[in-house]
C-alpha cells in the first residue's frame, strides 16, 4: 500500500488541486479539529474524493498533540506531513519531527507562528522590524501611541486572514479599535473552544506591499518568487489583489529574496514553503510577516500559471524527501493577477455581471459568493470578502489591467443599512 500523506488543516480546494496529478488515490489522509469537521460538513466533502484514505479529528491546536498523535498511530509510516493551514504549522512540524520525515523544524514552527516572538528574532537577526510591543488594553495602545508618533496597527500576535487587525490614527480611536479588534471570530474555520488573545501595537510603515514565496530544503532555497499587493481602502488591511511576478526591478526581487532568505535563516527554518510579507520603506523592507506554509488567497495558482511550474508537485516531493522532478524556473514567462471584491454593508438586492466578466479577456476563475437576499456585514477580514477573479496574460501590468476591466463588469446593488450610501460596484 503506497505510503500516506498527511495533509492537516482541511482545504477543501486541495482536492480540486494538482494534489491528484501526483498523489494516488487513497494517499491522503486529512486531519482537522473535530468542530471544524462538523461545521464545515467535511466527511460529505471527503466522501466524494477516491484520493483520501481518512479524515482523522484531533484537536492539533492544542499542546502536546502531535506527541499523542505519533503515540496512538505510531505505525501510520506517512511519506509526509504538510501543513495546508496556519494553525497547523506547529502541529505538522513537530509530527514530521517524530516520524523523522522533512520539515520546519518545530522550533522555526513556533517562531513563525506568534509575530511578537518572530518579531524578537528577527529584529535580533539585523532584519528590520517597525517598532513594536504587546498590548494588555486600550491604555497600553494609548502608551505607545504616545511612545511612537503617527498610524499604528493593533493586531493579534496569533491570527490569519487579518482577522482582528485595524490601522489607527488617533489615540482617541483605541478603545472602540480594542473592542474592534479583540471580536475575531473566524466562524466555520476554528474550533469552538476559544483561543488565546495576544496583541500588538505597530509603528505603521508607509510603503509598497510584497510577498515572497520561498521554497526551502534544509534551508536551502529552490525556488522563490515575489508577488506585489494591492489592499482595500480603510482601517483594515486586507488585501484587494495580488500580482504575480511583482512588477518591480530584478534589484528589489534579489533584495527582497535574499531578506526572506535571510528570516528563514534566523527562524531555522529547515524544509517546506515560506509565505513571507514586506513592506519596502525608502528602499527598505520591512518585515510584516511570515507563514510556514503555502501562500493564499490563490497565489500559488497564480505562480504556477505565471512562471509556468508545478510548485504543489515540487513542494511534495521536498516533503516526501524525494528528488524535484524538474529543474525549477528563476523567472517568470508570464503575468497572473487575483483581484477581490467587497460591498458596503447592507442587504444585496442583485448581481449582474458575473458571466460576462468570466468570458473576459484573460480570465480563467471568476467567483462571487454572494447572492440576491445575503447581507453582508461589512469588511473585517479576508473572510469577508464576497468574490475574487483571476487572470493570466503576457506581463504583470497587463494581467492586474485584465483584472480590473473584468471586476468593473459586476454590479452589485446593496441597500445599505442605517443610511449608509448604497453601493453598485465591487
Amino acid at each position: 500500500m503506497t505510503r500516506p500523506v498527511v495533509l492537516v488543516g482541511f482545504v477543501a480546494a486541495a482536492l480540486g488541486s494538482s494534489i491528484k496529478d501526483f498523489q494516488p488515490d487513497g494517499s491522503v489522509i486529512f486531519v482537522e479539529e473535530p468542530d471544524v469537521i462538523r461545521k464545515r460538513d467535511a466527511r460529505k466533502t471527503v466522501a466524494g474524493s477516491a484520493l483520501v484514505r481518512e479524515l482523522i479529528e484531533w484537536e492539533f491546536h492544542l499542546p502536546g498533540k502531535a506527541d499523542e498523535f505519533y503515540h496512538v498511530h505510531h505505525d501510520l509510516d506517512p511519506a509526509a506531513v504538510v501543513p495546508l493551514t496556519e494553525y497547523a504549522t506547529p502541529f505538522a512540524a513537530r509530527l514530521a519531527e517524530r516520524y523523522g520525515l522533512p520539515g520546519a523544524g518545530f522550533g522555526a514552527a513556533q517562531i513563525l507562528r506568534d509575530k511578537a516572538v518572530l518579531r524578537l528574532v528577527s529584529r535580533a537577526a539585523g532584519i528590520a522590524n517597525p517598532a513594536s510591543a504587546r498590548v494588555e488594553s486600550p491604555d497600553q495602545v494609548r502608551e505607545f501611541m504616545a511612545r511612537h508618533p503617527g498610524k499604528t496597527v493593533l493586531k493579534p500576535a496569533n491570527r490569519q486572514a487579518s482577522v482582528g487587525t485595524q490601522v489607527l490614527t488617533d489615540p482617541a480611536e483605541a478603545e472602540q479599535a480594542w473592542a474592534n479588534c479583540v471580536v475575531q471570530d473566524e466562524g466555520i474555520f476554528v474550533p469552538d473552544r476559544a483561543m488565546e488573545l495576544k496583541m500588538l501595537a505597530e509603528s505603521f510603515v508607509e510603503g509598497d506591499e510584497y510577498s515572497v514565496e520561498m521554497l526551502l530544503r534544509d534551508g536551502e532555497p529552490l525556488f522563490a518568487n515575489v508577488t506585489g499587493k494591492r489592499l482595500f481602502p480603510g482601517p483594515r488591511p486586507i488585501e484587494l489583489a495580488h500580482i504575480v511576478p511583482a512588477d518591480i526591478s530584478d534589484e528589489l526581487t534579489a533584495t527582497l529574496t535574499v531578506e526572506t532568505r535571510r528570516l528563514t535563516g534566523a527562524a531555522g527554518f529547515r524544509t517546506g514553503i515560506v509565505h513571507c510579507e514586506w513592506i519596502v520603506s525608502d528602499g527598505v523592507p520591512y518585515l510584516v510577516e511570515c507563514a510556514g506554509r503555502f501562500a493564499g488567497d490563490g497565489i500559488i495558482e497564480l505562480i504556477q500559471r505565471a512562471y509556468p511550474v508545478e510548485l504543489n508537485r515540487a513542494y511534495f516531493s521536498v516533503m516526501k524527501d524525494e528528488p524535484v522532478a524538474d529543474v525549477l524556473p528563476r523567472k517568470a514567462e508570464r503575468g497572473a493577477a487575483v483581484r477581490f471584491l467587497s460591498i458596503e454593508p447592507g442587504l444585496i438586492e442583485d448581481v449582474r455581471g458575473v458571466e460576462k466578466a468570466s468570458q473576459s479577456e484573460g480570465v480563467f476563475l471568476c467567483d462571487v459568493e454572494v447572492s440576491a437576499g445575503d447581507r453582508f456585514d461589512g469588511l473585517r477580514s479576508s473572510w469577508d470578502r464576497v468574490g475574487d477573479l483571476m487572470v493570466t496574460a503576457d506581463s504583470p501590468a497587463e494581467a492586474s489591467r485584465l483584472a480590473e476591466e473584468a471586476v468593473a463588469l459586476i454590479e452589485i446593488d446593496v441597500r445599505p443599512d442605517r443610511g449608509e450610501r448604497e453601493s453598485a460596484a465591487p
